[in-house]
């Protein structure tokens, strides 16, 4: 994703398959997320959770931070950024 908040999605094999942007309300509750999510205080990888067989396992970085959880791991703090984000998938 830029800054100003255009983003391409990719395949499996790293392919772009889609592209968007997002609207300025929907970048303004992204930069909102990713602040309130302090990712300074979040451990670099979440677990604890309950194992999701088909789900997802997410990366995050962001100001100089990298985190990582099973989705069934994600802090609510994540939760809201993956909320904000553009699909993962092509609807």
């Amino acid at each position: 994703m830029k800054g100003d908040g255009s983003w391409t999605r990719l395949d499996g094999k790293a392919r772009p398959e889609g592209t968007g942007k997002l609207s300025e309300q929907e970048l303004a509750a992204l930069r909102t997320a990713l602040r309130e999510a302090d990712f300074a205080r979040l451990p670099r990888i979440a677990t604890g959770g309950p194992k999701i067989y088909d789900g997802f396992f997410y990366a995050f970085a962001h100001g100089g931070y990298e985190v990582a959880s099973e989705q069934g791991s994600l802090p609510p703090a994540l939760e809201r950024v993956a909320q904000a984000l553009p699909p993962f998938t092509a609807r």
